[in-house]
C-alpha cells in the first residue's frame, strides 16, 4: 500500500504543481504583451487561460499534501525534521499562492478586461516576484522529498 500511496502522491506533485508553476511563471509576461499589443482577443485568451490553469489545477494539488501525509504516515516518518520542515513549507506555498498570486492574476486579469486604466509594469513586476516566492518553495520541498536527510537510503 506504501508504494501506492507514494505513487499517487508523486503523480499528483508532477500533474498539479508543474502547471501552475509553469502557468503562473508565465502569465505577467503574457500580460504585458496582452497590454502592448493592445488587448485583443487572442491575447486576452491566452492570460485567461492561464489563470485558469493556476486556479484549476491549485484545487487539484490538494490531493498532494492528502496523499503525502498517508504515505508519510506508513512510512513511519511523521515526525522527521526533513517532513516537518516540507509541510510547513507546502502550507506556505499554498498560502503565497491563494492569498497573493492568483488574487493578484484576478485584478490584472479583470484590468486588462476593462482596458483600462493601464496595467502597471510594477504589478506584473511584483506578481512575477510572488509567482517565483511559490516556485521557490515547491523546489525546496521536492529537494528536501529526494534527499530526505536521515535516510537510510544513502541519497
Amino acid at each position: 500500500m506504501t508504494k501506492f500511496l507514494l505513487a499517487v502522491h508523486v503523480l499528483a506533485a508532477i500533474v498539479a504543481i508543474g502547471p501552475v508553476t509553469v502557468a503562473a511563471s508565465m502569465l505577467p509576461a503574457a500580460a504585458r504583451r496582452a497590454q502592448a499589443a493592445a488587448p485583443d482577443a487572442s491575447s486576452l485568451a491566452t492570460v485567461r487561460l492561464l489563470h485558469r490553469i493556476c486556479r484549476v489545477y491549485a484545487v487539484i494539488a490538494v490531493t498532494v499534501p492528502v496523499f503525502g501525509f498517508a504515505t508519510a504516515s506508513s512510512l513511519g516518518v511523521l515526525g522527521d525534521a526533513w517532513l516537518i520542515a516540507s509541510i510547513v513549507l507546502t502550507a506556505v506555498a499554498a498560502a503565497v499562492l491563494a492569498l497573493l498570486v492568483l488574487p493578484r492574476q484576478d485584478a490584472l486579469l479583470t484590468r486588462l478586461d476593462a482596458g483600462s486604466p493601464p496595467v502597471e509594469r510594477a504589478a506584473t513586476a511584483r506578481l512575477a516576484m510572488l509567482t517565483g516566492i511559490f516556485n521557490l518553495l515547491w523546489a525546496t520541498v521536492t529537494v528536501l522529498m529526494i534527499i530526505r536527510p536521515g535516510s537510510t537510503t544513502g541519497a
